[in-house]
């Protein structure tokens, strides 16, 4: 998805006079890195989820398979912390290739799930999923400040067309995913060792080649060292953990920081609330545990074109507010329709709900994922980072909540809770909003 780049009269005559790559390299590779890594996170990410999505299913003995995913998102929160300056110090591209190995390592644990290798691998993949995910965040927001830099568009615009690519491309992987779950497990042969054996292998191999494309891309220093540079973050400073605790403290004394956390967990709390209760309590009562691939592709489906359609949209703070606005309202909406316990009795009727409810759900995500990223782009220019590590700590802290509380509550109480959170979450938001427009305004009048 490239954005449209300023005529320049002069441009053709640079271009004939020297065709060399390094000339042509620094305007035409920053969209070229988007594609690669979307859809390397493609790959990767359509084996993990549907792996996960089966958790509840294939390793039921002893719960080993939620225990793991709530060992998973704790290991997650812990690393997350310490995730910023690991990037650091190995780079964006080399986080993001070791990052891709933690989640191999889970899948291939499922050909032979038990406590020994399952426990383990979760263990790892927390560590992996922080430095891929702060690596992801680094990488993707300093690509669109450099294409902007050197093709003169607005920033704000291209952070929120190439989040609204990667988002719309990496929220496929449910929809592809569960698609081959269906197709390799279908005909009831869900508990059959043999069809998910074969259905981890093939997953595997795709893992490869999305491990095999991270490679292609380029290194931050020689994307967007000028960013990276004046961030600060290629400084020894900051490479210590005394520099690092400081950060942290320093994030979380950060009032814009402060008032943006609400909606963090909001949104890991919303995902897990769609993995462990949406899939449980509402979709396989009506349309069975068949159903929960299809619900789920649908989700996946309105997920992308959703973030698709939010980035292109997103050019500033005013238009992400208005974004947000409307996702948090589609939400809304669903969790009052599940409390009202509305429900439609004709069959076919009842599975077009449950698609519909899915549908709006992922809509919802896909607003989510997409603006935050565009607003920590724009709002800590000075610690990318930082900011993304706090992103997955609060993420990953909600989601690892949810897991290890969901069989204690009631289905009805978790609405309620998840509902109140979203709107104190939206109303921390608009405060932020409000607060941020007041500053820039105060700035321009002086």
């Amino acid at each position: 998805m490239a954005s449209v780049i300023p005529r320049d009269e002069e441009a053709p005559l640079v271009a004939a006079a020297d065709d060399s790559p390094a000339l042509q390299s620094p305007k035409s590779h920053h969209t070229k890195d988007v594609h690669i890594l979307s859809l390397a996170f493609l790959l990767i990410f359509l084996a993990y989820g549907a792996a996960q999505n089966l958790q509840s299913t294939l390793n039921t003995e002893e719960d080993l398979g939620t225990t793991s995913l709530g060992i998973l998102y704790l290991s997650f929160t812990f690393f997350s912390v310490v995730a910023s300056l690991v990037v650091r110090k190995l780079g964006s591209k080399n986080s993001l290739i070791i990052g891709t190995t933690g989640y191999i390592l889970y899948v291939a644990a499922n050909l032979k799930p038990n406590w020994y290798t399952l426990v383990p691998a979760s263990l790892y993949l927390g560590f992996c999923a922080s430095i891929i995910w702060v690596g992801e965040g680094t990488y993707l927001t300093s690509t669109a400040r450099s294409h902007a830099t050197d093709n003169k568009l607005h920033e704000g615009a291209v952070i929120g067309d190439f989040n609204g690519e990667f988002w719309a491309v990496f929220a496929l992987h449910q929809f592809i995913g569960n698609l081959i779950t269906f197709a390799l497990l279908s005909d009831g042969k869900e508990g059959s060792t043999n069809g998910a054996t074969l259905l981890f292998v093939v997953f595997l191999c795709v893992m490869a080649f999305g491990a095999i494309l991270m490679c292609f891309l380029r290194k931050l220093s020689e994307n967007s060292k000028r960013e990276y540079d004046h961030s600060g973050a290629g400084a020894s400073e900051h490479s210590s953990l005394k520099s690092l605790c400081r950060s942290l403290t320093s994030a979380l004394s950060d009032v814009k920081m402060l008032l943006i956390i609400p909606l963090m967990a909001y949104s890991g709390l919303q995902q897990a609330f769609v993995w462990a209760e949406f899939t449980k309590y509402v979709v396989t009562p009506v349309i069975g545990v068949s159903g929960v691939g299809s619900s789920m592709a649908a989700y996946g489906a309105f997920d992308g074109i959703c973030s698709l359609a939010a980035g292109r949209l997103t050019s500033g703070l005013t238009s992400i507010t208005a974004i947000v606005s409307f996702g948090a309202f589609i939400q809304a909406v669903v969790f009052i329709l599940l409390l009202l316990d509305f429900s439609i009795s004709s069959g076919f009727l009842s599975t077009l709900y449950i698609l519909f409810l899915a549908a709006l759900l992922g809509i919802g995500d896909g607003v989510l994922m997409t603006q935050l990223n565009a607003l920590l782009g724009m709002l800590f220019k000075h610690d990318t980072e930082g900011a993304f590590a706090q992103l997955k700590i609060w993420q990953s802290a909600t989601i690892a909540i949810m897991f290890f509380l969901s069989p204690h509550i009631s289905f009805e109480v978790m609405v309620v809770i998840i509902l109140a959170f979203l709107c104190f979450s939206f109303c921390s938001f608009l405060w932020l909003a409000l607060k941020v427009v007041k500053t820039s305004s105060s700035s321009t009048s002086e």
